[in-house]
Formats: structure tokens, C-alpha cells, sequence
């Protein structure tokens, strides 16, 4: 079983958790980390023989073009991550699309790629943002990525379809690609995706899951990380108990335990995973607007 592998590629000076203590206007007087991040993700792949999707920001392509280059130059998917790193519920319809704009634009410009994946910074693609599937569908993505079916303080959307399926939007279809989650009993979801609870909870926690929807659902998993959680010495930005937690806590752990995964589970792109349907003609799918609960 394929499952998906993908990276967020960020600096350690994006995530969510730290804007609050970052002044976006001065992100390029911090030092960059991000060049030699990537280079040890990439080294990690090729070791283990694995490929996966890069979900670029577009400020990291319009200042490290040479980062996602390397990606395309090993073989990987390039994907969109926007641009800034906004919350997508924090934006209006035409705010959102201008910034999807400018990163597409800014990933094509650095490595010649013109991205059809997307996923949206920390998930915010919610109940209340979901209309961002149809402003992604109008801007020619054919993969979105940007749900997490859990309940979450930040984001998620608990009781959304866990598996890939496509979504009808009145800009067109696009196929959601979900985090991957396992269905512990009926009506009780638990996170395995990667991220902060890969790196919080035991490993045999995310491989038990994995193994669960491969084998009994016959589904693959998306999984995911970012570059800086392979980064022991990435600065520590974030402020206060919980930010800290989720953004640093084990971060030691984390080369050690994609390289099992990668090890113990086969992995590839999203599009190799999910490729792009023929034809959106006869295909069956929800609206965006009223997404499976």
C-alpha cells in the first residue's frame, strides 16, 4: 500500500504558533534555516528510496528559489502552501485568492513548476472557510490537502470524510486529500498524521495507526512534517506553555522516527497516490458547501 508523504516547507519563523511573536515585516532579517532543513529531508529520502509532495510557501520560493529547485531536481512533487502562512478563516474570499495567486506565481517563477496541490497553513480550511475549495478550483488545483477531520481549538472538521474523495465545487471538482486519522470506535477519531503528534506520542502509536487504515480500511494515510521538526538546534521562537509544546516538544525524536516510517511503510506523492481524474464528466462528489459529516 502507497501511502502519502508530504512536507511542509517552511522557516522555523512561520508556524502559527510563533507569528504572534514574529513581525511578518521583518521575516527576512532572521537567518535562514531553511536550505540546509530541506537538504537533510532530502538525504532521508534518497536513503530510504521514498518520494513525497512539498507544500512550498511562497515566500520561502521567492527567497530560497535554489531550496525548491533541489526538491525538483530530486524528483519530488511541488505543491502550495500559500504565501504568507495566514490562516485561510482569518481571510476574505478575494484576500485568500490573492494570496494563492502570489504563491503560485512565486513557486513557478523559482523552480518553473505551476503547483496543482494545496494545502492551506495549520488546516484552516474549516466549517467556516470551506468556500476556499471553490476559490482552489478557480485558480486550477485539481488536490487539496487542507482538512484535518478532527476536533482541534485551531482547526479541523470533525465528522468530514476521512479518505480521498472528490469535492464538487461550483468552479469545478477537486479531490480532498485528508490527514490521516484512525477510527478508534464509532464516532471516536484520533490523529496519526505526523506533525506534533508524531513527534509527542510513541511511535508505535502513528505505525499502529498507519498499519490499522492500510490494512483493515484499505486506504493509504497521508502523513506529514516540516523541515525544521529535523532541525535540533531550529531557535525556539514560540512563547508560552502550550506553543511550546506543540511546536518544539520532542523535537529530538523526530529524524529517528520518519526514518522507521520510512523504513517500515511505503511512501510517494500525492499525485502518484492520487493521480489527477481524466475528466471531472459523471464524477460523483460533495459541495463544498455541504462537505459528509
Amino acid at each position: 500500500m502507497l501511502n502519502v508523504l508530504s512536507v511542509d516547507v517552511e522557516e522555523y519563523f512561520h508556524p502559527t504558533e510563533v507569528q504572534p511573536f514574529v513581525d511578518s515585516a521583518h521575516w527576512a532579517e532572521y537567518p535562514s534555516r531553511i536550505e540546509a532543513q530541506v537538504d537533510r529531508v532530502l538525504a532521508l529520502l534518497e536513503r530510504r528510496g521514498a518520494k513525497a509532495t512539498f507544500f512550498a510557501l511562497g515566500w520561502v520560493a521567492e527567497h530560497h528559489a535554489r531550496v525548491l529547485g533541489a526538491i525538483r531536481s530530486a524528483g519530488h512533487e511541488i505543491a502550495c502552501h500559500s504565501y504568507a502562512h495566514c490562516l485561510v478563516y482569518r481571510l476574505s474570499p478575494e484576500e485568500f485568492r490573492r494570496d494563492t495567486e502570489r504563491a503560485m506565481a512565486a513557486i513557478e517563477d523559482a523552480c518553473g513548476v505551476a503547483p496543482t496541490a494545496y494545502r492551506a497553513p495549520s488546516y484552516s480550511v474549516t466549517r467556516d472557510s470551506i468556500w476556499a475549495l471553490e476559490v482552489l478550483a478557480a485558480c486550477g488545483f485539481t488536490h487539496d490537502s487542507s482538512i484535518y477531520p478532527i476536533a482541534h481549538d485551531r482547526y479541523g472538521i470533525p465528522g468530514f470524510d476521512r479518505h480521498a474523495h472528490i469535492i464538487l465545487t461550483p468552479s469545478g471538482p477537486i479531490e480532498e486529500v485528508p490527514i490521516a486519522t484512525a477510527s478508534v470506535w464509532p464516532g471516536m477519531v484520533t490523529p496519526i498524521g505526523g506533525g506534533a503528534y508524531l513527534r509527542l506520542l510513541p511511535y508505535r502509536y502513528a505505525a499502529a495507526g498507519i498499519r490499522r487504515i492500510n490494512r483493515e480500511e484499505r486506504k493509504p494515510a497521508c502523513i506529514y512534517f516540516h523541515p525544521w521538526e529535523l532541525d535540533p538546534e531550529v531557535p525556539r521562537l514560540a512563547r508560552g506553555r502550550v506553543s511550546r509544546l506543540r511546536t518544539y516538544a520532542r523535537i529530538e525524536t523526530m529524524p529517528a522516527k520518519l526514518d522507521r516510517l520510512l523504513a517500515e511503510f511505503q511512501f510517494a506523492s500525492l499525485r502518484e497516490v492520487y493521480p489527477c481524474p481524466v475528466s471531472p464528466t459523471g464524477m460523483v462528489g460533495r459541495t463544498a458547501a455541504t462537505p459528509a459529516v
